[in-house]
């Protein structure tokens, strides 16, 4: 699994095409070439770009989910509502469908951030809304995530 790293603002021109930042191309210059899928974030009112490597250890997690189960073939059907396969166009572009954009609510100003493997494509607004600390106390956040943790046996 690849770490990628930095937040970065950019511009969505009017057909919906965003050009990525040159520093996330020289992260992911050995995923160009594969495509990457799109999607609604699940939590957030934003977008999720998956390179496909990423994208297919995802699938094959999801797939071992028992079909006849209501509440995973439920699951499965939001999860992937609005997937898309895209390219790096060769000026290094990506095209965002009309309808995530949309739901996104990203019109100009954007910020495309890391997080982790994947990235999050945002409006730059909401992303700014969404790290605010008026709407949640991060020290509180990270000590309650992290904080239990036993880094010497976390480490070894």
């Amino acid at each position: 699994m690849q770490h990628l790293i930095g937040s970065y603002e950019c511009k969505a021109d009017s057909k919906g095409r965003i050009m990525l930042p040159v520093a996330l191309k020289k992260q992911l210059y050995k995923k160009l070439k594969q495509g990457f899928v799109i999607k609604r974030a699940v939590f957030n009112k934003c977008l999720e770009l998956y390179p496909i490597s990423e994208w297919e250890l995802l699938m094959k997690r999801i797939n071992k989910l028992n079909r006849f189960n209501q509440k995973n073939i439920d699951f499965i059907r939001r999860f992937t509502a609005g997937v898309r396969f895209i390219e790096i166009d060769s000026t290094g572009r990506i095209l965002i469908p009309r309808d995530l954009l949309t739901n996104a609510n990203i019109k100009k100003e954007t910020v495309v951030s890391s997080v982790v493997n994947i990235l999050e494509i945002w409006d730059k607004k909401l992303y700014e809304e969404s790290i605010s600390e008026a709407k949640i106390n991060f020290a509180k956040l990270a000590e309650d995530v992290m904080g239990d943790k036993d880094e010497k046996n976390e480490l070894s």
